[in-house]
C-alpha cells in the first residue's frame, strides 16, 4: 500500500520557518517526480515546487521562489519543503504528491499538513 505521509507544519509567524517532510512507503518512485501542493480556503489547489527522484530537476512556483527549497533524501524515501521568509498568504493545507508520467499516469496524495503563518 503506497502511503505519503506529511509532517512538519504548524503555526508560526510572519518573516519564520517550516520544513514540511514526506515520507514515502509502499513502492519504489525512482520514476516519480515528487511534489509539493497547496490549497488555502475558498482557492484551488496549486502546484509548490517538484523535484525528480534523483533530486537533478527542481520547479518552483514563481511566488515562492528564493524562500523556499525543496529536496529529497533518497535513502530516506522522504522529500522536504523548507521554507523561509513565510508570509501570511502561505497559508493554506500542504499536500505531498507523487507522480509517474512516463508510462501509465499514476499519482498518490498525502493527507495533508496545515501551515498557518500570522501577520
Amino acid at each position: 500500500q503506497v502511503q505519503l505521509v506529511e509532517s512538519g507544519g504548524g503555526l508560526v509567524q510572519a518573516g519564520g520557518s517550516l520544513r514540511l517532510s514526506c515520507a514515502a512507503s509502499g513502492r519504489t518512485f525512482t520514476l516519480y517526480d515528487m511534489g509539493w501542493y497547496r490549497q488555502a480556503p475558498g482557492k484551488e489547489r496549486e502546484f509548490v515546487a517538484t523535484i525528480s527522484w534523483t533530486g537533478g530537476t527542481t520547479n518552483y512556483l514563481d511566488s515562492v521562489k528564493g524562500r523556499f527549497t525543496i529536496s529529497i533524501d533518497n535513502a530516506k524515501n522522504t522529500v522536504y519543503l523548507q521554507m523561509n521568509s513565510l508570509k501570511p498568504e502561505d497559508t493554506a493545507i500542504y499536500y505531498c504528491n507523487a507522480l509517474r508520467r512516463a508510462g501509465p499516469i499514476i499519482e498518490y496524495w498525502g493527507q495533508g499538513t496545515q501551515v498557518t503563518v500570522s501577520s
